[in-house]
């Protein structure tokens, strides 16, 4: 059985991180490796919450790992607390990484213009070195504008994004995905882009820009936006990815398959009042992940 490796904290409430991951990755048919970097009471977004930082123990585990020769066919790097974290997943890679080995980064840093309070241009400029090592990166639009910029030009950029019309936004959003897979020489999916409404339907949409040899191929691929913002989506979202990438599927093909199986959980999730902390009704939903393997 193929395997991941996924580095990633362990969030007892709130659907996110190894709780989302383990689940998809499995029913997808491969083996998730679980290297948590914390153990938290529940995911940050909740008012009060423990956290024990795993980063201290992640070489023993990973020193075991060796013994094992241990070599995963693909490698999925999550939210990483600080810059010491992200210079551990460095080192994963380059210690268990082979040529062919599948690597997605979800470069988690912020969201809606914001960062969270875990950035620091310590941590932005690790990142960048990590995502240069990445097949596939799956940034928001701010964590995308933070990569190619930091905090300070992002913020200029994003007020002006607030300003613009579809078209606009879209060739500004095109532009970027470009200049951030030119830049890291890696695919780019940018997520989570809130679309202009229609028809009193607002739709969010998803950016995938892919190696052409001679350009940038891009392709849209989009969704009826329901709810807010729900913990561990992201989550969710870049597991599909990265089994498919593991099981050998095109990314325009598994961000369809992330983004029908999200659209199903986010709106069971609206009709129960789901607290945006507690995630979406995504269990009920995985065997069509499986059924469609």
């Amino acid at each position: 059985m193929k395997k991941i490796a996924v580095l990633n904290d362990l969030s007892g409430m709130g659907k996110c991180s190894l709780t989302a991951a383990i689940p998809v990755i499995s029913v997808m048919g491969i083996q998730a490796c679980p290297l948590p970097t914390a153990v938290l009471s529940a995911q940050t977004g909740f008012p009060s919450y423990y956290c024990d930082d795993y980063t201290d123990r992640m070489d023993a585990i990973m020193e075991e790992w060796k013994k094992m020769d241990f070599y995963p066919d693909g490698i999925y790097t999550g939210f990483l607390a600080d810059a010491r974290q992200a210079d551990k997943a460095v080192e994963f890679i380059e210690q268990f990484a082979k040529e062919d080995t599948k690597i997605l980064i979800d470069p988690v840093m912020g969201d809606n213009g914001e960062e969270y309070p875990i950035y620091t241009e310590a941590l932005c400029e690790k990142m960048r070195f990590l995502v240069r090592r990445a097949t596939v990166i799956t940034p928001n639009l701010t964590e995308a504008l933070l990569l190619l910029y930091g905090a300070r030009r992002a913020h200029v950029l994003w007020k002006e994004l607030s300003l613009m019309d579809e078209e606009r936004l879209l060739k500004f959003t095109e532009s970027t995905g470009k200049e951030l897979s030119k830049e890291f020489d890696t695919e780019v999916v940018i997520t989570g882009i809130d679309l202009p409404a229609r028809e009193n339907h607002q739709k969010i949409g998803n950016l995938i820009c892919q190696d052409g040899n001679t350009t940038c191929v891009q392709t849209w691929v989009s969704t009826v936006k329901e709810g807010g913002s729900y913990s561990g989506t992201g989550d969710l979202f870049a597991s599909v990815l990265s089994a498919g990438m593991v099981k050998g599927m095109d990314t325009v093909d598994s961000v369809r398959k992330a983004v029908k199986f999200l659209s199903k959980g986010i709106h069971d999730a609206v009709l129960e009042g789901t607290d945006r902390n507690e995630g979406i009704c995504f269990e009920r939903y995985l065997s069509e992940l499986a059924a469609e393997n």
